[in-house]
């Protein structure tokens, strides 16, 4: 029985998708034809089918063993709405599933767990954030796992390990398959962070060695894909919180304790996603401090040269008077005298400025 909290089956719909349509979705209006395939948990052990109509998934679920459907591709609802009917998924739970993109989700609905993900990854270009929805059900006896994206088999790891699993698959056992699953797709994050991670180091040192325009723009996609990374994750750390108190009847001692551990692993994601946004904030500082000590050595070389000559142009500028009563005027060697007064003034100016440290490179070597 079905024992939602208020508001809890609402479509919550994003307003925009939290990253970039991936490229398998580029085909057909976006939205390519489903795939079907079922993984049998018989008596011998566990087992992959390929299905093709509503009538063979029925025959299966009539064998009274717990099935795994598993669906590649949202471009036929109606198709994929008659695939669910066989697995007596009710029919307000499919909005959640089937309309994308939807906000994260872990509800628990007495007998029914409802799972909603965003699988996140790069594109060829690492500033590129690409996303695919991933919905998850478990009912009692039944798993329901829905992809976006047509890209190979469905979680191939766990399929290869359940087909080479020899023995029976207990109902109670899907919820360590909704568990693996889950935490398969928050597992992708930490590659991603790092390789942040590894990109924003450079661009710090970049920033103090040579501060470019085009590092600060590298830096805000950085910090927009992190934002995007923690929308994914913020909602997770309470709903798991929240499925951990209700005691929820379709997962077992593992599974909680399994679930306990995912949301240890949502607050650690969190807390590195909010460090790499202060790495960020950091970047864009070191920048500023690095652009405006550059402005200050150019100010100051230019201080240094309006300083030397200066004095130079003064004295330039007496003799340059046409004054009839100037006795240096019909000196013999005045030229001479004034070229030699002009360049004793600017070395012992030069000399007093290297003194003083003025001619000290204040800014890190390139």
């Amino acid at each position: 029985m079905l024992r939602p909290t208020p508001g809890a089956l609402t479509s919550h719909l994003l307003e925009d998708r939290p990253a970039n349509l991936p490229t398998q979705l580029y085909v057909s209006g976006g939205r390519p034809m489903p795939r079907f395939s079922a993984v049998v948990c018989e008596a011998e052990g566990p087992r992959l089918v390929a299905i093709d109509h509503p009538q063979e998934l029925a025959q299966l679920c009539d064998l009274g063993v717990p099935v795994w459907l598993r669906v590649i591709g949202m471009g036929y609802p109606q198709r994929i709405r008659e695939m669910l009917a066989v697995m007596d998924v009710p029919e307000m739970l499919l909005p959640p599933l089937l309309e994308t993109p939807q906000r994260p989700r872990v509800d628990g609905l007495g007998e029914a767990l409802l799972v909603v993900l965003h699988r996140l990854s790069f594109a060829h270009d690492p500033s590129h954030l690409i996303s695919s929805q991933l919905g998850l059900l478990l009912l009692p006896n039944r798993l329901v796992s829905i992809e976006e994206i047509p890209q190979g088999e469905a979680f191939p790891e766990l399929s290869r390990w359940l087909c080479a699993r020899a023995g029976a698959v207990e109902h109670r056992d899907l919820d360590d398959i909704l568990h693996f699953m889950i935490d398969d797709v928050l597992d992708e994050l930490y590659p991603m962070l790092e390789q942040i991670a590894n990109r924003l180091d450079d661009l710090e040192e970049a920033s103090l060695r040579n501060p470019k325009p085009k590092l600060l723009a590298r830096t805000f996609v950085h910090r927009s894909n992190l934002r995007r990374i923690r929308s994914q994750i913020w909602p997770l750390r309470h709903q798991i919180r929240i499925l951990l108190r209700q005691s929820q009847e379709l997962l077992g001692t593992e599974a909680r304790a399994g679930f306990s551990e995912m949301g240890e692993l949502v607050e650690l994601l969190f807390e590195n996603c909010e460090l790499l946004r202060h790495q960020c904030d950091g970047i864009t500082q070191s920048y500023s401090a690095s652009v405006g000590n550059r402005m200050n050595q150019v100010m100051k070389t230019l201080t240094i040269l309006t300083s030397i000559f200066a004095p130079l142009t003064m004295i330039a500028g007496i003799y340059g008077m046409n004054f009839e009563n100037m006795p240096e005027l019909k000196w013999h060697y005045g030229y001479a005298y004034s070229l030699l007064l002009m360049l004793s003034v600017a070395a012992v100016q030069v000399w007093w400025l290297w003194r003083r440290g003025w001619f000290e490179d204040w800014t890190m070597p390139r």
